[in-house]
């Protein structure tokens, strides 16, 4: 055992093993410690001698292997906490796999339901097959007297009872919001729809109403499901600032056990209170999220193609050969990014389709023309029809891009047989030719969407396999390494957390995750489907502290 002195203390803990840093310096170690918060050595068994004291906690890996944290780019942890707790009834594809499964949920919750009513999260005909168009008389007859809503799996629409508009104070004189709106029958009255989150808040409001108190134990859950995928760090894309107080609250409590970095969400005054980059290494507010346009799942992203005329089509209400649409115009979109842009803001836009993009991209390249700044990191949302040439667009104007890659693994077969056909559903969610663009490209779940689940993100990313076994468009594979980076240190990139977070090196956070085996020792496209996906979390470290353990890596001293 080594003495230490004042300058060089032993370090609290020490991981032996198997060591994939992410660092592009130095890629593999044999052992990692930690003093504090830190990362204090990374290198070899034999340095690391020198760093262990009598209570250093020293950890064998064995068959294991130590990595940085998982980082989400682009999640909703502070939402997901609500839409998945007991206040909502949870109705999403992963809870219940048929239209059977989800009505008869509904059905249980409204018996039992008081006069706060029902509102529920998941509806999804593309892959409930067979569900009933949730129309108003629908929603009426089902539950009559009581407040019902139901959110759409993707968040881009819901459904909602005359109950739940009176409720929350919604009429046919209520105003569409910015980018959003109520649907309407030929006497102007409500129709029982909506479209986007503007409108969606006004419906789910009561449901959202939480007072600090039971919020800290709604985000130590979210906390603890993001912990057990070794998520470590996510990025929050559709912050409230009216949510400050209780996520305050929560934190002081010590129910925040992943690092937030908040993303405000645009408004029509074009403002915020905060300025860039408040906050601090736990809780950081760093950009602004804005929309050009919506979900493919319920047919209004804007494409340059249309949608195929079938059964899943046609299950959505979109006429044949139907077109989305943006929900914003090209100058909208450059009026709010300019107004943020310019108070030091970096800018999120959500951008399925297209022409969307093309918009955005247009938008955002007289943006810079006017407003330089070398360092912007602008950042495309989900992008699944997005171009190799937008991408090659993109790498020129320093764009980055997030792909929401878990797409091909959940809807992959619906995007090519229901919607899109094999020339534009194949090629879904592009991660091959954006690194061949030289774009820095990000993994996310959108939670609620999908699960949290970065190891199948990775494993998908290399594969492009759905659920079904089905190969989308293998030339848009990339490799296992290449995603891996993808889920971590790039991740980290564009949320400018770069160089606290993302890869293993002196210095930075100490933020690990502990996989039972190596996703680099898996040829991703020959083996089984699962093989990374379903690789075990065995243990999660936040600054140094376990805040997930699974079990296995026993400390030997």
């Amino acid at each position: 055992m080594a003495n230490a002195d004042a300058a060089h203390p032993f370090a609290e803990r020490v991981f032996l093993g198997t060591v994939l840093t992410l660092d592009p310096e130095h890629a593999v170690a044999e052992a990692v410690a930690v003093l504090g918060e830190r990362i204090v050595y990374v290198g070899d068994r034999a340095g690391a001698d020198a760093l262990i004291g009598t209570h250093t906690q020293v950890s064998e890996l064995g068959d294991a292997v130590l990595l940085p944290g998982f980082v989400e780019a682009h999640g909703h942890p502070l939402s997901e906490a609500v839409f998945i707790s007991p206040r909502m009834v949870d109705i999403r594809p992963v809870v219940a796999a048929t239209a059977a499964q989800a009505l008869a949920i509904l059905h249980a919750a409204i018996d039992v339901a008081g006069p706060g009513g029902v509102y529920a999260n998941g509806w999804d005909p593309l892959l409930q097959v067979g569900l009933p168009t949730p129309t108003l008389d629908w929603m009426n007859e089902l539950c009559p007297d009581k407040p019902f809503a139901i959110l759409h799996n993707s968040g881009h629409s819901a459904w909602f009872n005359s109950a739940a508009a009176t409720f929350s104070g919604v009429t046919r004189e209520t105003p569409d919001p910015v980018g959003a709106s109520f649907g309407r029958d030929e006497a102007g009255d409500l129709d029982g729809s909506l479209q986007e989150v503007g409108a969606a808040e006004l419906i789910f409001g009561p449901a959202l109403a939480i007072e600090p108190d039971e919020f800290v134990a709604l985000l130590a859950a979210e906390s603890r499901r993001l912990n057990a995928a070794g998520i470590t760090t996510i990025g929050e894309l559709g912050f409230d600032p009216s949510s400050r107080a209780r996520l305050d609250a929560a934190r002081q409590a010590g129910a925040l056990t992943v690092r937030l970095r908040l993303y405000e969400m645009s408004t029509a005054a074009k403002t915020s209170a905060a300025q860039p980059g408040d906050g601090d290494d736990m809780v950081r507010q760093i950009g602004i999220k804005l929309w050009a346009d919506g979900s493919p799942w319920v047919g209004n992203i804007a494409t340059s193609f249309p949608y195929l005329d079938t059964a899943a089509t046609r299950a959505l209400g979109l006429e044949p050969h139907h077109h989305g649409h943006a929900n914003y115009t090209e100058a909208e979109i450059e009026e709010i990014s300019e107004a943020y842009f310019v108070a030091g803001w970096q800018l999120a836009c959500h951008a399925h389709g297209d022409l969307a993009i093309d918009a955005v991209l247009d938008a955002w390249e007289r943006l810079l023309a006017r407003h330089p700044r070398a360092d912007h990191r602008l950042r495309l949302e989900h992008v699944g029809a997005m171009t190799p040439e937008q991408f090659d667009r993109a790498a020129r104007l320093g764009v980055t891009t997030s792909l929401f890659i878990d797409h091909l693994y959940y809807w992959g077969d619906v995007l090519v047989e229901g919607l899109f056909g094999l020339e534009h559903g194949a090629v879904w969610v592009r991660a091959g030719s954006a690194l061949a663009a030289g774009v820095r490209i990000s993994f996310h779940n959108d939670g609620q969407v999908t699960p949290p689940e970065p190891l199948r993100n990775i494993e998908i990313a290399a594969t492009r396999r759905s659920r079904s076994g089905r190969v989308l468009a293998p030339a848009e594979r990339i490799s296992v390494a290449q995603a891996l980076r993808a889920q971590t240190l790039d991740s980290a990139y564009q949320l400018f957390s770069e160089h606290e977070v993302g890869s293993i090196a002196v210095g930075k956070l100490a933020d690990f995750v502990v996989l039972g085996s190596s996703p680099l020792a898996t040829d991703a496209v020959t083996s089984p489907a699962g093989s990374i996906a379903n690789i075990p979390v065995l243990e999660t470290v936040l600054g140094g502290k376990t805040v997930f353990e699974a079990s296995l890596v026993e400390p030997i001293s």
